[in-house]
């Protein structure tokens, strides 16, 4: 980021990163939910998110209706509060549909909180997933309700390397026993 609109982009998404993780929103993460059982240890660090600051191009795969949608999208990240707040801004320009997402680590729980905004909405969603990096993949998991039924759904980072990583999203609708993925975003870092 070198022209002076990167670096306006860069602070407005220090200071959201920056008011959320002092409270300014309201979070407060001694009220969070439990976490579930299934989670992996209590293993976050600051700077695990680092691999995702930048600016990337994303191939998206989502399953709707059974069948698989193709389409692209585009995401620039920043890391701040020296690796324990990542903030991402995702745009697909195709849909005219942007979002941010927020990630707070609890320096105390060493568990990351995954928040979302909905670029349409600009609220940012009162639960966040919570989850951390174990043996180089990212988990986290959240209990919500699907056509009046309890599901699980979970948000995975894996296949990390320093020029493309993979998020997915599977849903299980029996506890955790069997797990369907219905989202799937390969992330290609854009050389600047």
């Amino acid at each position: 980021m070198n022209n002076p609109s990167d670096l306006q982009h860069r602070a407005v998404l220090q200071v959201a990163a920056s008011m959320a993780a002092v409270g300014q929103f309201g979070l407060n993460t001694a009220n969070a939910a439990t976490v579930r059982p299934s989670m992996p240890a209590f293993t976050g660090a600051a700077g695990d998110f680092d691999f995702l600051s930048g600016n990337w191009k994303i191939k998206h795969r989502q399953l709707i209706d059974n069948k698989w949608d193709l389409f692209e999208g585009e995401a620039s990240v920043v890391g701040t509060l020296g690796g324990i707040a990542s903030v991402e801004e995702l745009r697909i320009p195709d849909r005219k549909f942007n979002g941010m997402g927020l990630r707070l680590l609890d320096v105390e729980r060493k568990l990351w909180a995954d928040y979302w905004v909905n670029g349409k909405i600009g609220v940012l969603n009162p639960s966040p997933c919570w989850g951390s990096f174990t043996n180089g993949i990212g988990t986290w998991e959240s209990d919500e309700v699907d056509g009046g039924k309890p599901v699980i759904v979970r948000g995975v980072w894996d296949q990390i390397t320093p020029v493309s990583c993979r998020w997915y999203q599977a849903v299980s609708r029996d506890g955790g026993k069997t797990w369907e993925e219905n989202w799937i975003m390969n992330w290609l870092r854009v050389k600047v």
